[in-house]
């Protein structure tokens, strides 16, 4: 039976979808269906349903999903443990991180991090989402989290605090509160759906509900709006801009952890160590966290 047709296998039950396998595997739509088709042409046997709500392994599918990830994690093992043995610091290293650390602190410390290891190659995968690190869909986690998978081990870079924010064209209409005491006279910007379960909207929606002008389920957007003077913002520090000025702590909110994250097999490749190293060294002296 064909690896690659396995994987492509594996990628569309893990995805529910031919363009979701396609992304993963980062071929075209035409080249999952066709290795699909292959396959199950070779079992004589249909391995998914084809369903409005996407593609549902059939009784013979998932008996061979049980041993297409026993076979992926096999090879994925051996890969780590080839990989570990890299002492040269050169070579790629795939970095994933949430969107707004990516955005706005990660392009500086990889600049710096060019200079100093010219040749290591850098993969920065943005996504609030958590890859898997197990298959090597990265190298390296940037996470903020309390409590780190136990299957991961790296080191605690930071801490990130949560603060008031508002602007300079808000503060012209109608002036900063000297204390949290005075948030009651201003206007705030609230969370939406999902985002409404974090400590910073559930005290707001708690104690100043009838303040809040506008709402959002996005944390950038809702810094947008209190650039343009919207209201003023609850926001984690990792927000903050130019643009933006930060008024006062915010204790309700909430103080996370921000770890760089590893897999065991990993943490001694040097291409690897050196950069967790030098993004340690640069989360620890950024005074903007």
């Amino acid at each position: 039976m064909d690896w690659n047709a396995l994987k492509v296998f594996i990628a569309i039950e893990q995805a529910g979808s031919l363009a979701g396998a396609a992304r993963t595997l980062e071929v075209n739509h035409s080249t999952v269906f066709r290795r699909l088709n292959a396959l199950e042409t070779s079992l004589g046997a249909r391995l998914f349903e084809r369903l409005p709500t996407g593609y549902v392994p059939t009784p013979l599918g998932e008996e061979l999903r049980d041993i297409a990830n026993r076979i992926d994690g096999a090879f994925n093992d051996l890969e780590r443990r080839v990989a570990g043995r890299d002492v040269r610091p050169s070579g790629k290293v795939c970095i994933t991180a949430p969107n707004n650390l990516a955005y706005r602190f990660l392009p500086d410390y990889l600049a710096d991090l060019r200079r100093a290891c010219p040749e290591i190659e850098v993969e920065l995968l943005v996504s609030n989402l958590e890859v898997n690190m197990n298959r090597r869909q990265a190298d390296i986690a940037v996470r903020v989290t309390q409590a780190p998978p136990e299957h991961l081990v790296g080191r605690q870079v930071g801490t990130i605090g949560w603060s008031v924010y508002g602007s300079p064209a808000y503060r012209e209409r109608h002036g900063y509160p000297s204390h949290l005491d005075d948030l009651s006279h201003h206007h705030l910007i609230g969370a939406s759906h999902g985002m409404r379960h974090l400590p910073a909207f559930i005290w707001l929606d708690k104690h100043l509900q009838a303040n809040v002008t506008a709402r959002s389920d996005d944390l950038v957007a809702m810094s947008w709006l209190a650039q343009t003077g919207h209201g003023l913002a609850l926001l984690p520090d990792d927000q903050q801009r130019p643009e933006l000025e930060r008024l006062m702590a915010f204790p309700a909110g909430k103080t996370s952890n921000l770890w760089l994250l590893t897999h065991p097999d990993l943490r001694q490749v040097e291409r690897i160590r050196r950069v967790m190293q030098h993004l340690a060294e640069a989360f620890a002296g950024d005074d903007r966290l």
